[in-house]
């Protein structure tokens, strides 16, 4: 099983995950482009993909949407509240209703050999959903786009071997940055974006003996620095009380506009 970043940050998102037989993309909020540029750097087309699940309608995640779904006719699974939110976005366009595939939160779709789990998360949309992925035993979660986590989330993402969470913003930077208040608030709120000390909070309740790979991702081009997430969360994981290290597992920050380096799931 492989995971990769395409892209990911506020300005777009793209994560492939897939086995040897079937191929899938959660979010495309890049140019048709782009994501078909990332997908030919893994050896693979956009006619390989079986299906491109959507966690939610803002721009950064379904800019590309429109284009690809009508070009390859390639299934859209998202859930009803998502569907009609990408129906009402006029930038889009019109996509074939025959090509989606409406999801519910915590029901399992099952593509060829992959299991995708939709998840509830916190943020401002209209019906937003994380995803889980499973091929055999081995498990993924892709969660970002959430502005707090609970017990419930821990319990989903348990015994991931890949993980590629949400580490947005730094706080101090967010705070005196050039953004208007609202949105700052908004940013911070529990619907908006977790920060990269929440992302490493979280992330000390999911370390586990067999995790094999951690990915930081949807920084804020404005808010953060690949360096400032990636140290905030291992000071986390450091000072935790927890019998785990930051050497005990890899960890990268996935790049905004370029492919990040697979991860192959032993």
């Amino acid at each position: 099983m492989r995971l990769c970043s395409i892209a990911s940050g506020s300005s777009g998102n793209c994560i492939y995950a897939g086995s040897d037989s079937t191929h899938i993309l959660v979010d495309v909020g890049i140019s048709g482009k782009r994501t078909e540029e990332g997908l030919n750097a893994l050896d693979l087309s956009m006619r390989d993909i079986d299906g491109i699940f959507i966690t939610h309608e803002h721009t950064d995640h379904i800019a590309g949407l429109g284009v690809l779904a009508r070009k390859y006719e390639t299934p859209v699974y998202a859930t009803k509240g998502t569907i009609e939110a990408i129906r009402n976005t006029s930038s889009v366009g019109m996509i074939p209703e025959e090509l989606f595939h409406p999801i519910q939160a915590d029901e399992k779709i099952i593509i060829k050999d992959l299991i995708c789990n939709p998840m509830r998360i916190s943020h401002d949309a209209a019906e937003p959903v994380a995803y889980r992925i499973t091929h055999g035993r081995k498990r993924i979660g892709i969660v970002t786009d959430l502005g707090n986590y609970n017990d419930y989330t821990v319990e989903s993402l348990r015994g991931m071997d890949a993980l590629l969470l949400e580490a947005n913003h730094d706080v101090n930077m967010l705070q005196v940055g050039p953004y208007p208040y609202y949105l700052k608030q908004r940013i911070l709120g529990d619907k908006g974006h977790l920060s990269n000390e929440r992302a490493g909070q979280l992330l000390c309740r999911l370390l586990h003996d067999n995790l094999q790979a951690v990915v930081l991702g949807h920084l804020s081009k404005e808010n953060n620095l690949p360096e400032l997430a990636y140290e905030a969360v291992r000071v986390e994981v450091t000072m935790a009380d927890t019998e785990y290290k930051i050497s005990d597992f890899p960890m990268q920050v996935a790049k905004r506009s370029e492919i990040s380096p697979v991860i192959h799931i032993a």
